[in-house]
Order: structure tokens, then sequence, then C-alpha cells
């Protein structure tokens, strides 16, 4: 195709502003940008160099007439606005979460596959190099079967980031919604992306949070923080999500004979001592990369039975797109794949609407989870 494919982004905070970014590096025209507050999205658009800007999504997909829409809000504005993009005929590109249930999720997925439209869902950082690399040794057999993966993080997340939509269900908060389904997508890009089973524990160890005016870009919501948190007058906001998780999960994998055992903990408020990780074992060796979504670096530990450290291989370093920010370049990995995809290309397989209905079924499970065995009988 001669002529840019034309982009539609919806949301102008950090994500928004990342996947314009994005598209634009993938050879794409962003002809538009939508917001929910005037201001801010003029701004934006001015500051970006994007030509049209507005408050209306449905009077934007007329006036602009995208190829692609991509969608950058909190996951409680995504149904509504894929549905109607999807009506408009538009390729659909999504940020996790796809929506705030299963049953949304499921709607759009069936809605896209009937008009025909190409979707991407960017629980992207399984691009992440060393996740890459490891993806590839597996494959090479360097630890031999798969039979057990590790993933551990704490973030030590303020407790009084102001209140907004990643402290409500409804909004598509939680860290199920914004750190599991990039944990689950790292790990069955290496190992199978067949789930078999999941066993789960969630907690609120929040309760509440400062309601505060002005907070526009999620990655700045820090800065705004109440200096005189014991002020009378301050608001709270109730959380109703979770900020810690524990989830057991079976994967199939065509590497293994048997299920590959998954452990996922997360503590979204709490301390690490350690280095946060993802470990792949094996009959025969294991992967080690340091990092809550594998950063790098990645040791291995083989024939020699002591842990080394494997240098990221040229090809794979060499086809990261350079740019600042663990998120900002996966999206553009996934964002040039999606974009040449829909010009015809040929391109390894991607997570869709598919893997994004799918996460937001087992996202529903998990949080209903009532799986625990009552053992207090025994020690009456």
């Amino acid at each position: 195709m001669s002529e840019k494919l034309k982009v539609l982004i919806h949301g102008s905070g950090f994500a928004g502003q990342g996947h314009a970014e994005a598209f634009r590096y993938a050879g794409a025209e962003v002809v538009g940008i939508v917001g929910r507050t005037e201001s801010v999205v003029q701004e934006v658009a001015a500051t970006m160099s994007i030509p049209y800007a507005g408050t209306d999504w449905e009077q934007a997909l007329t006036d602009c007439q995208p190829d692609i829409v991509s969608i950058g809000t909190p996951g409680g504005a995504h149904f509504e606005a894929i549905r109607l993009a999807i009506a408009h005929g538009c390729h659909v590109f999504c940020d996790k979460p796809m929506t705030v249930d299963g049953d949304t999720a499921e709607e759009l997925y069936r809605l896209a596959s009937e008009k025909g439209v190409k979707t991407a869902y960017a629980a992207s950082f399984r691009y992440m190099p060393h996740v890459l690399f490891a993806k590839r040794l597996v494959a090479e057999g360097a630890i031999g079967e798969p039979q057990e993966v590790e993933c551990i993080s704490h973030f030590n997340l303020e407790k009084d980031i102001p209140f907004g939509w990643s402290h409500r269900k409804e909004d598509g908060g939680g860290r199920l919604n914004n750190n599991f389904t990039h944990k689950l997508s790292i790990v069955t890009s290496v190992v199978g992306e067949k789930v078999l089973a999941l066993k789960a524990e969630v907690r609120d160890d929040l309760g509440k949070a400062p309601i505060v005016k002005g907070v526009h870009n999620f990655k700045t919501r820090r800065e705004h923080i109440p200096d005189n948190l014991g002020d009378p007058d301050l608001e709270w906001g109730e959380s109703n999500v979770e900020w810690s998780y524990t989830v057991l999960a079976k994967l199939e994998s065509e590497l293994a004979s048997k299920p590959v055992s998954v452990l996922f903990r997360h503590g979204g408020l709490h301390p690490r001592f350690g280095d946060d990780h993802i470990v792949f074992y094996g009959s025969k060796g294991a992967i080690y990369i340091k990092g809550h979504y594998g950063s790098g670096p990645l040791y291995h530990y083989g024939e020699g039975k002591e842990w080394q450290e494997l240098p990221l291989p040229d090809d794979i370093a060499a086809d990261i797109p350079n740019v600042e920010g663990d998120t900002e370049r996966n999206w553009r990995y996934l964002i040039r794949e999606f974009v040449k995809d829909i010009q015809g290309e040929e391109v390894p397989p991607y997570q869709t609407f598919r893997e994004g209905s799918l996460y937001q079924r087992l996202i529903d499970m998990i949080r209903e989870d009532n799986g625990w065995i009552d053992v207090t009988r025994l020690q009456e």
C-alpha cells in the first residue's frame, strides 16, 4: 500500500500519546485525537502536531474516517468506543485491559470477527528483549522440557496516589488488569498459549485513597499526592479492586509432556527485598530474568551447574525499536507488527481480541474464586 494508514487516537494521556508516537514510528498517519477534556486534548494535539482534536468520539470517527483506531483510555471507557469503531469498519489497537469484564470483551471480539476487522490486544511486555531471548532459548531446548515458572514482583506503590480509575473495578482498575495481563502474556509467549487451569487469591490492601482534581496523566499521578493527608476537608474514595494477588496456573506446552506449573505472585503496595524476577525451570536447566517484566539481564543454568549471564543476541537487539521506556518500546514493537499485517505483510502471530477476551474471562474467574480448603475442623 502506497498511502499511509490513517489513525485516530482515543485518549490524550500517557497511553494515547504513546500510541500516537508508535503509529508514526510504524509509518502511519495520526489524523486525530479525542479526549474527555477539551483544553487538555487541544493542548496535546497542538504539541504533537495532530490536525484534529475533539471530545466527541463518534463525531471524530465520521470526521476523520480512520483506517485504524487506537484505544489508550482506562478500561472502563473501552467498550463503547471500540463498538463504535468496529461499526465504522476500523481496525482496532487496544491497550489492556480490553474491557471491565469477560462479557463485554467477548461481545467486542464477536463484533470484530463478524465485521472482519483486525484487532490487536496490547498486553505487550511479551516483547521485552530478554523475554524474546528466553522464548528462543526455551524453544531450542536450553532448559529441556519446561516444568515450572515463577513470577515474583513487589511494587511498593504509594498508598496515597490520588483516587482514580486504577482504584475502581468498573473503570478497569486493579492489579490483575494492569499487571497480571502482562505477566500472563510473557509466560504464555515462552511456554505455550493454552491455559488449562487456575487457582487464586486476591486481596485489597489499600481501602481508600484521596480524591484530587487535575490528574490527567497516569505517569504523573504521584506528583498530585496531597501534602496534608490529615486535612479534615480532604475527600476520600473507596477502593474496590485487588492490590495483591497470587495465581497458580497450569499451561499446556508443545515443548513439554506434562502441564507446566506457574506461580504469579504480586504485591502492589509491598516493598521488595530481593529482585523482582521471572524464572523458567525445566528438566535440564533454568532461565532467570531479572525484573518484574523481564527487563534483564538473563542468566542460564545448564550443564555447567552454575548460573551464567548470557548477552542479548545481536539480531534481537537490532529488531527492537530504539526509544526510551519499556512501555513505549513494546507498543512500538506490537504496533509495527499490526500495521504490517493490515498492509498485507506476513508477520508472526500477535495477541488479538481473542486473547483479550480470554484474559478478561480469566480475571473474572480469579476475582470470584473461592477455592480455599477449610481445615479448621482438623484443629478443633
